[in-house]
């Protein structure tokens, strides 16, 4: 029987000095999303303060706070049923070995006992009882305990991404630790246990490897992982990449690579032009040009050949990753890229009037969706954002805030037309979407879009890796994104 609830015991999150457990929150985290029924629980005679604490604990993540009295079991247990109804599965309860007394009576009624802190242990089980050594332990040992009882048939997704990402997917429902309607069970992977084991137990690696990064030489091509310098963490995950060539990986390290590279993408959007479309619309990239250095000679005319006007959008060549990835401007006069604090090497990109209307496309497998967002507005605003006859550079961290009008912020430009919905044209989109599919050979990935004002043409202003696909409804995007992978994971397995 699957895993229907976790009751986490005091002896197993609380510390002798009374305090949480280090690795009790991000257990915590995990669970709190997990679609498993969660709890904390306590004898009686606990003290005063740490009663105060786990309750504390327990309203902050939105989960139950029970009182097991081994004298009174069969009461404790009911009070659980009642709290969590049908759970569809058995209750697992993790506690450590000086609660060894309560073990059988909840044994007996069907309950699953984990122990914790046995040395030398390391997730072991019997029929009735499971063994971990440590905290970070519990959320592999549950999903381990649902692929066994579902059988073959699920499919395991081992995942890795930074805290913040990983709680913006699991708040959404996209990270179970049951299976999902298509057969997909998510574990939690971490670099804090040894990765080799936790891998042996999944059939697909989901990664966002870009979180990892620790610096990027950009003296050489982006195309070689050499280039990259990742975690200690990461390079032990990337070694067992390279010894495991069967394994499912969402998605190979080689496929995420231009998308790092805002040269290499300009690059690729280029073949935008040779699509063949029915629209009397062009879908295309911006203008660039790229620089090694913003004093460089002939500078004008470098830019006058690679079709820019000004204003245009200065963006670094490194496209995530790094702290100052996301550090831009937008320029408004050649004088002014001298002094330009942009770093270098840069891509200057064609800035298009565009309404202030963006269109945020994702792409999850075949699939693709789009949301409509507020963005920078036109050119003449801009200057008169700049404040002055001579405007200066508009520098600011595109994660953080992007260039709008004083007066009001959330408002279109006032003095264009305004871009409306009605004007995407989006069979010439999703055209272009099949394309970068096959181009990138990524799973998930996104990309803006903006359209030209006069002209009408559609233009591909960034692309990125595993967004968060935030402005998708869940109901939508979450199967979605789990269809994606299982398809994934089976065409990897038809052409072993």
């Amino acid at each position: 029987m699957t895993v229907g609830g976790v009751i986490l015991d005091e002896s197993a999150l609380l510390e002798k000095s009374s305090g949480l457990l280090p690795a009790a929150h991000p257990v915590l985290r995990k669970l709190r999303h997990s679609n498993i029924p969660t709890g904390i629980s306590y004898g009686p005679g606990l003290e005063p303060h740490k009663v105060r604490l786990l309750k504390e604990i327990a309203m902050q993540y939105s989960i139950h706070c029970f009182i097991l009295d081994a004298s009174f079991i069969d009461d404790a247990i009911n009070e659980v049923i009642l709290a969590w109804c049908d759970i569809g599965g058995t209750i697992l309860y993790l506690a450590s070995d000086n609660k060894k007394d309560i073990f059988p009576k909840l044994s007996k009624r069907g309950w699953l006992v984990a122990v914790m802190n046995v040395e030398g242990s390391s997730a072991c089980e019997s029929s009735s009882m499971v063994y971990i050594n440590k905290l970070q332990e519990l959320p592999l040992t549950i999903c381990h305990l649902n692929k066994k009882a579902t059988g073959n048939s699920v499919v395991t997704v081992g995942y890795i991404m930074k805290p913040s990402r990983e709680e913006d997917f699991a708040k959404r429902g996209a990270f179970p630790m049951c299976p999902t309607q298509n057969g997909l069970i998510f574990m939690p992977l971490t670099f804090e246990l040894p990765l080799s084991p936790q891998l042996q137990e999944v059939d697909v690696l989901l990664h966002k490897a870009t979180d990892e990064i620790m610096s990027i030489d950009l003296n050489s091509s982006l195309h070689s992982s050499n280039k990259i310098t990742y975690s200690r963490g990461m390079q032990e995950l990337q070694r067992y990449m390279e010894h495991h060539q069967d394994l499912c990986v969402i998605d190979p390290l080689n496929s995420i690579y231009p998308v790092l590279d805002r040269l290499k993408i300009q690059q690729i959007l280029l073949a935008l032009e040779d699509l063949k479309t029915g629209s009397c619309c062009a879908i295309r990239g911006p203008h660039y040009l790229k620089v090694d250095d913003f004093n460089q000679t002939g500078l004008t005319q470098m830019l006058s050949e690679a079709k820019l006007a000004l204003p245009s959008i200065v963006k670094p060549q490194v496209a995530c990753g790094v702290a100052d990835a996301h550090s831009m401007a937008i320029v408004f006069r050649v004088e002014d890229f001298k002094d330009l604090t942009v770093p270098l090497p840069a891509i200057i990109q064609e800035y298009v009037d565009h309404s202030s209307t963006l269109y945020k496309f994702y792409v999850l497998g075949e699939k693709v969706y789009h949301a409509v967002k507020s963005s920078t507005p036109n050119a003449d605003t801009l200057m008169k954002i700049s404040g002055s006859n001579e405007p200066k550079p508009l520098l600011f961290d595109s994660l953080k805030s992007l260039p709008t009008s004083k007066q009001n912020p959330n408002s279109v430009d006032d003095n264009s037309s305004k871009s409306t919905e009605h004007c995407l044209d989006l069979d010439l989109v999703t055209t272009a979407a099949n394309f970068l599919i096959r181009k990138l050979e990524l799973t998930v990935f996104g990309f803006d879009v903006v359209i030209q004002e006069g002209t009408g043409d559609h233009v591909i202003v960034d692309v990125n890796y595993l967004p968060s696909f935030k402005e998708v409804p869940n109901e939508v995007a979450i199967p979605a994104f789990w269809d994606a992978i299982k398809k994934k994971f089976e065409v990897k397995g038809r052409n072993k």
